[in-house]
């Protein structure tokens, strides 16, 4: 198999089947030993509809159907543990990643690298939206120590080695993303025009979002736990030194009010500080705990035009 193309599929049926007209135009551009993978995360939409009468039209086309919802990167995880192909295209099902793009992103790769992203030249959406977007990636970016371009989606081509290495990683708390850039190799990005969305709008809610970046950072970085004994470190040395101040005081005879306002803003500003740390301390400890249960990432409940001998790769 020369190409796959792994698409997460949610919130968005009525662009399958364009989505699959554009797609089979643009691959046999190319070749035509590819495949296609429709991953249905349990959409509200019922798309597995769709995704079955597309399959049953069209053999290159393979389906998954989640048994719930998982997340678009444990669905895209499910897509490529499942593809056959010596290059994989990861892109969404909304269209506002351009098929026809596939063609620019492979030539791009033949020169020579292992990744290619798509870097969406222009965004099209609202200011809020990119502003939020610009924020949560310069602070996702800060404590994981990798340098993450807020232009940049998953929209990208990689050769077979690196989807191999990508599927070792069986971590809960995904970024398809995030792990392809720590896999290393040799990546580059290639500047593309994005269009609007087919249809609807993005499940990502600015709550989801908060979450999504939480979990990011404590699954990819310790900074926190840094920063809380930091903070620690310096309300002891505060402490430290108005306590001082205080016995200089004593000791050169000044009268002294004692207040209880001052005191009792030390109490609740060390306590929240006490709490907050704790807090940091258990969403890790709950990390831990998720992980060493080793649930799957995904489960799923129906596949079609997949061989049963090809049937998601198990890695050690």
């Amino acid at each position: 198999m020369e190409i796959s193309v792994v698409i997460p599929v949610y919130g968005c049926r009525k662009a399958l089947n364009e989505l699959h007209r554009r797609l089979t135009e643009t691959l046999c551009k190319i070749t035509n030993d590819y495949e296609i993978i429709l991953v249905d995360d349990c959409c509200p939409q019922n798309s597995w509809e769709s995704i079955q009468e597309i399959c049953a039209k069209d053999t290159k086309v393979k389906g998954l159907h989640m048994s719930k919802n998982f997340g678009q990167a444990s669905a895209i995880t499910a897509g490529v543990d499942n593809c056959s192909g010596e290059w994989v295209v990861v892109m969404d099902c909304d269209l506002q990643d351009r098929p026809e793009h596939i063609i620019a992103l492979y030539n791009k790769a033949l020169e020579g690298y292992d990744v290619v992203f798509a870097q969406r030249a222009e965004r099209k959406d609202s200011p809020v939206t990119l502003f939020l977007s610009k924020t949560f990636y310069r602070v996702l970016s800060h404590y994981t120590d990798e340098e993450i371009d807020p232009t940049i989606g998953n929209f990208s081509i990689s050769r077979k080695k690196v989807i191999d290495n990508y599927c070792k990683i069986r971590e809960h708390n995904r970024a398809y993303q995030l792990f392809i850039k720590w896999l290393g190799f040799k990546q580059t990005t290639l500047p593309l025009e994005a269009d609007e969305r087919y249809e609807g709008k993005s499940s990502y809610s600015l709550k989801k979002k908060l979450y999504f970046a939480s979990s990011l950072i404590v699954s990819h970085s310790n900074k926190p736990l840094k920063a809380t004994i930091k903070l620690g470190l310096f309300l002891s040395t505060v402490s430290f030194i108005y306590i001082t101040v205080l016995i200089i005081q004593k000791l050169m005879g000044y009268n002294y009010l004692a207040g209880w306002t001052s005191i009792l803003a030390s109490i609740y500003i060390v306590g929240g500080v006490i709490l907050a740390s704790l807090g940091i301390i258990g969403i890790y400890i709950g990390n831990i705990f998720n992980e060493v249960k080793n649930r799957p990432i995904y489960v799923v409940s129906e596949m079609l035009n997949i061989e049963e001998e090809k049937q998601t790769r198990i890695h050690e």
